[in-house]
């Protein structure tokens, strides 16, 4: 950047630097000042003006011009005395902190800007801007500066701190404070004033965060964050700005600028203030979210989240967003539910931190709860909500249920031994509470995990014990999921007939309007169970129906599921082309799951094995294999196993043949 920066001054071509403050600015442009080539290109016509450091007039700047170009002109009233002076040599003039006299919102703003454009329309000049805000003349070459690089932030911060030998736990430091250089520079000069080893260093940061960067002359990044906010502009934001700049700096990804309307609709300006703040370098755009540095974040995030009446408001914002009843069969299914895939990362932080206000709320317990289904449905990973569930009182309102929903998210990632803890201890809570309808839901869960640890009789009796409990209750939508997961575990312990019936009967129990999911998952169970009959016809009809279903509610769990099965019967029939096809499929829909990639990369595994294509056969695998042992899936990885020694064994058969050829 000062190569082009540099090239772009001897031109000379006005240049404009714009960045958040302490973000390097004045450094870069005192480095081209001082450039070798600039002096030759200059000599002693290089001239540099704090902007900040007479009051935002016209008069004030136009004396001070006058002074540092040596014209001696008291009082220029306009740029006309000094052009001579300007003209009769090649001069170079930085303008530092240039958003003191070009803030918009500054009294003699228009005149000031004026000045500023006629000076960058100079051609004896070279003009280099340095500024917050964004208000520069049209003509400037704009360079926003970045934070630093990795190892340009750790040669600077050991450049200060002699005290310690270099440490990886200084790397983590500085990636949290995401290398910008004037938080590196205070936090190694408190460190070596201080002659902290680098393990205090790290406790001091984890401990006292931004309140770490004060030096002992008074340097702070707080002074230059409020710098920012005393200007005009900021000011002319409106009473919300400050608290709005809370509550963005709250949230670890930002405000995603389409969200705003319904975030914040007690602010009608909410986009032009978000803009404003854009402008004067205090936040910026990543991936359509409004965020900011870390070091910012710390400073401008309210201390007490329960003080912020804005903060307040959003969260029961995002409270009642999730709230809204979600599947694959619901209305909601859509953009109500699917916006979670955006702002997980958000929503997961808020429930985070006010659990740890208040862990007694039922309304963020509520909120817990429906996050956790969000996440099931709509993007599969763990939370780190995890150990706060678990943390909680058996004797909880929402323990059972949390602890419920949490467990699915392990099956989602194919983690079926803590899917099975987390549900044997929410069977036996709900036992002691006697909720027989809860009870059976969870024994549906259950089954489902010691199928897919193949522990098959262990599972048939829960499902069996399901079964006998909604019946009981005559709740027949409930009767059909136990029969569908009753004929699923059937079918792996080899009863296929019994298998049909209840696969059949789960089928006939419901109306396929408003149970797709149910329905869908039902027909490709029969699918299965025709093709282990060796029945290809009747296999094929309901696989069709079950992808028919799926796609017709845009229920990808229940394509991803449908592919894979008709996958396997192509394999059974030869028919790679279409089993290729059909896997491309699946992929498509595994929904950010890492078992369900696992699981494709071993059906694609046996693809290249039937095409003898045995490297690639093993190399996917492998990576299954990575996958599945990652996840804890052991049976899945024996499976995997078995099969790299049956590709390695014919690979090997294979190339003895062609040499005995």
């Amino acid at each position: 950047m000062i190569k082009e920066i540099t090239t772009l001054a001897e031109n000379p071509t006005p240049v404009a630097l714009i960045g958040v403050g302490g973000i390097g600015k004045t450094a870069i442009a005192l480095t081209v000042l001082h450039h070798d080539r600039i002096k030759q290109r200059f000599g002693e016509n290089r001239r540099f003006i704090r902007c900040d450091q007479f009051p935002a007039t016209l008069s004030h700047l136009l004396r001070r011009i006058s002074k540092v170009i040596g014209a001696g002109i008291e009082n220029p009233e306009d740029l006309t005395p000094l052009r001579p002076f300007l003209s009769s040599n090649q001069t170079i003039i930085v303008l530092d902190n240039a958003e003191s006299v070009l803030d918009p919102q500054g009294t003699e703003a228009a005149e000031i800007y004026d000045l500023v454009e006629e000076l960058s329309q100079l051609p004896t000049l070279c003009l280099c801007i340095t500024s917050r805000i964004w208000t520069i003349p049209p003509g400037c070459e704009t360079f926003e500066i970045p934070t630093l690089l990795m190892d340009d932030a750790f040669r600077i911060f050991y450049h200060i701190y002699k005290y310690d030998k270099p440490s990886d736990l200084v790397r983590n430091v500085l990636e949290k404070i995401e290398f910008h250089p004037l938080s590196i520079t205070l936090l190694a000069t408190v460190a070596h004033q201080n002659r902290w080893d680098t393990n205090r260093l790290t406790r001091e940061w984890e401990q006292r965060r931004i309140n770490v960067l004060q030096t002992r002359h008074k340097k702070s990044l707080a002074a230059t964050i409020e710098l920012s906010l005393a200007s005009p502009m900021f000011q002319g934001l409106g009473p919300a700005a400050r608290e709005l700049l809370g509550v963005i700096a709250f949230f670890p990804q930002g405000v995603d600028e389409n969200n705003v309307g319904w975030l914040f609709p007690t602010i009608s300006n909410g986009s032009d203030v978000l803009d404003g703040f854009c402008v004067l370098s205090l936040t910026y755009r990543s991936s359509g979210f409004i965020t900011m540095l870390a070091p910012l974040r710390d400073y401008l995030c309210p201390k007490d989240p329960n003080s912020s009446l804005l903060l307040c408001a959003t969260k029961e914002q995002y409270f009642t967003r999730m709230s809204v009843c979600i599947g694959a069969d619901k209305p909601s299914f859509g953009r109500e539910s699917q916006w979670i895939i955006l702002e997980d990362v958000n929503v997961e932080h808020l429930l985070d931190v006010f659990i740890s206000i208040d862990a007694n709320s039922d309304g963020v317990w509520d909120a817990c709860d429906n996050f956790l289904q969000h996440l099931m449905w709509h993007k599969n990973r763990l939370t780190i909500l995890g150990p706060k569930i678990e943390g909680l009182p058996d004797d909880h309102r929402s323990k059972p249920i949390c602890l419920f929903q949490f467990s699915k998210l392990y099956h989602t990632v194919g983690d079926f031994v803590e899917q099975k803890r987390l549900l044997t201890h929410t069977l036996n809570l709900r036992r002691e509470r006697g909720e027989d309808d809860q009870v059976a839901l969870t024994l549906v869960d259950l089954s489902d995990a010691n199928r897919l640890l193949g522990l098959l009789k262990e599972g048939i009796q829960q499902a069996k014990e399901a079964l006998g409990i909604h019946e009981r209750l005559g709740d027949t939508m409930r009767q059909a999921g136990c029969l569908r997961q009753l004929a699923f575990i059937l079918l792996d312990d080899g009863q296929l007939d019994a298998a049909e019936e209840a696969a059949s009967r789960s089928i006939g129990l419901v109306p396929e309007i408003g149970t797709q999911p149910l329905v869908c998952n039902s027909h490709r169970i029969l699918g299965d169970i025709y093709r282990s009959k060796g029945e290809t016809e009747k296999a094929i009809h309901h696989y069709d129906i079950s992808l028919g279903i799926a796609s017709s509610v845009n229920f990808h769990d229940g394509l991803f599921w449908a592919h894979c099965s008709v996958v396997r019967l192509f394999l059974d029939q030869g028919r790679l082309d279409d089993a290729h096809a059909h896997i491309k499929q699946a992929k498509s829909h595994t929904d950010h799951s890492p078992y369900k990639l696992g699981l494709t990369m071993e059906l694609q595994a046996y693809i290249w094995y039937e095409q003898r294509r045995f490297e690639e056969a093993r190399s996917e695998a492998l990576c299954a294999i990575d996958v599945y042992e990652k996840l804890g899936a052991a049976n899945d990885v024996e499976s995997c196993k078995k099969r790299i020694l049956r590709y390695v064994q014919e690979e090997l058969e294979d190339r003895l043949s062609c040499e005995l050829l």
